[in-house]
């Protein structure tokens, strides 16, 4: 068989769908790995058509790269400075002692909340004011 790997490309393709499109059109993911399993599973040369589909679905969606830009940038962090502990009251309390200890205590449950929505500290104080993930244009 003559050029490349259809698997490689249907995962070049799957690639695109989360770095390039993103949440412009989630579905565009979905679209793209449910073609890398086909392709997959049913190989040249009817994969071509499989791949013909996806790759054009995919550069057809609108684009965003604002999550890939904020894990990079969240990973970036995390790797090269102290981000601060984990705030008390949004730790779990798996086990008897804990929230003596004064893990959860004060947690506010968002869906007890109008909206499902409440204002309460997620983010350690070192890291207050950080945003990461930033929508732009494309994102409804």
């Amino acid at each position: 068989m003559d050029g490349e790997d259809p698997v490689f490309i249907a995962r070049r393709i799957t690639i695109a769908a989360s770095e390039d499109v993103g949440l412009a059109n989630p579905q565009a993911l979905v679209i793209a790995n449910s073609a890398m399993q086909a392709v997959h599973m049913i190989g040249m040369p009817e994969a071509r058509i499989i791949l013909a589909e996806a790759a054009v679905y995919v550069a057809n969606s609108p684009k965003s790269n604002a999550t890939y830009l904020g894990i990079n940038k969240a990973m970036g962090d995390v790797s090269s400075k102290y981000t601060g502990e984990i705030p008390m009251h949004i730790r779990n309390a798996p086990a008897n002692g804990m929230e003596e200890a004064g893990y959860g205590v004060g947690y506010k449950y968002p869906h007890d909340y109008p909206g499902h929505k409440v204002e309460q500290q997620y983010l350690p104080d070192e890291m207050l004011g950080t945003k990461y993930y930033i929508p732009d244009e494309n994102i409804k």
